[in-house]
């Protein structure tokens, strides 16, 4: 069975897919973090790939990482996660997520035209401006990879449910987003 990292890949293969049939309709950039801020679930298997993506971090910039975590712990501290507050890896100075290689699934797929299934996943509104329906549906690219990851998040233990990224980074188990 593939693993983690090839359903990663197959995502981003898609996303690629994705922004090269967007063209200049897509503007997401590095600098660009309308879609960084607030918590978003994230499942047990975003949580580990983060948490793999730290110690990485931590081994090649200690002081990065560390900031990573402090922010993440004051996002903790705070209490309920606010819909303000930016994501604890984004780079509050660049705009540059910390952990890009290995950022949650949700976040590989928001901006561009995609399809999971029969379901489309949000449009950054930033994205396709003048665009009509017909210009946004020509540059979709459609994903079912959800079998893929479900047996990858039953290896995980499904039970966990969900998290949000702060949580994860700092290790917290089995507390979801809605007792945060």
């Amino acid at each position: 069975m593939p693993g983690d990292r090839d359903f990663i890949q197959i995502l981003d293969a898609a996303l690629a897919e994705s922004a090269r049939k967007s063209g200049e309709w897509l503007v997401c950039r590095l600098g660009c973090t309308e879609c960084c801020i607030g918590p978003f679930p994230i499942t047990q298997l975003d949580a580990r790939r983060l948490r793999e993506g730290l110690a990485a971090l931590e081994s090649t910039d200690p002081a990065r990482a560390a900031r990573v975590l402090e922010r993440s712990r004051e996002t903790v501290a705070r209490g309920a996660e606010n819909e303000e507050d930016p994501c604890p890896v984004l780079d509050p100075e660049t705009g540059a997520c910390h952990l890009y290689a290995a950022r949650p699934v949700t976040c590989r797929t928001f901006g561009p035209p995609m399809r999971w299934g029969a379901e489309p996943l949000g449009i950054c509104e930033l994205n396709f401006h003048g665009a009509t329906d017909e210009e946004i549906a020509a540059c979709e690219v459609a994903l079912d990879v959800r079998q893929l990851e479900a047996g990858l998040l039953d290896s995980l233990e499904r039970s966990a449910g969900e998290t949000s990224v702060a949580l994860a980074l700092l290790n917290i188990p089995d507390r979801s987003l809605a007792s945060t």
